[in-house]
């Protein structure tokens, strides 16, 4: 009777053990798939921006024809930034960086064309103009937005693997920490423009 009762302990003891195993793993997969969807967001928004350039340039191309430099530039840092993706399960530091620095020259491309409306002033009464620089403010917007989520879901998931319950789980099934987006080097300088 009492090895009966030895085992009944040892079972719900082993039970318990592997409810909070389970439990742990389904937390941390649940943290990681969070972090992976805002992911998707922040492209997303992304992508909203890329989208509206080329509106954008052409907009500008009928009162600026003396800068096509700018405005290639601004094609040519679409190009280059939609061509880096980074897919989500493979969200690393130096790729996140990768794709900062692209995203980055597609902003500064942005500051010079819609600094044109000021050589302009036909350019700043057009109504297309206004209406794409309106749908870039709030592109730029809901980017910020997305990328503070972001951050904030990698943060908890960072949190997570590390707690003392979950760090063995984390590294035996190798969940890594999340990269976070940082500001770029010289954000807070606004770019130079001149005509």
């Amino acid at each position: 009777m009492k090895k009966l009762g030895t085992k009944f302990v040892v079972i719900i003891v082993l039970a318990i053990i592997a409810l909070l195993v389970f439990g742990a793993y389904n937390g941390l997969v649940k943290s990681d798939e969070e972090v992976k969807s805002q992911w998707g967001n922040v492209q997303t928004q992304y992508q909203r921006r890329a989208n509206l350039i080329p509106n954008l340039v052409e907009t500008v191309k009928g009162y600026a024809t003396h800068e096509q430099e700018t405005l290639e530039g601004v094609i040519e840092a679409r190009a280059k930034a939609t061509q880096i993706t980074i897919d989500p399960t493979q969200l690393t530091a130096e790729k996140l960086q990768e794709y900062q620095k692209a995203q980055g020259e597609i902003t500064s491309a942005l500051g010079k064309i819609l600094a044109l409306r000021e050589a302009y002033p036909d350019l700043k009464a057009n109504q297309n103009f206004l209406e794409l620089q309106q749908q870039l403010e709030s592109t730029e917007n809901r980017i910020s937005t997305e990328i503070t989520r972001f951050n904030e879901m990698a943060k908890e998931y960072n949190v997570k693997i590390r707690k003392v319950q979950n760090v063995i789980i984390a590294r035996i099934c190798g969940f890594e920490q999340k990269p976070y987006f940082e500001a770029q080097q010289d954000a807070d300088i606004a770019p130079k423009v001149q005509f």
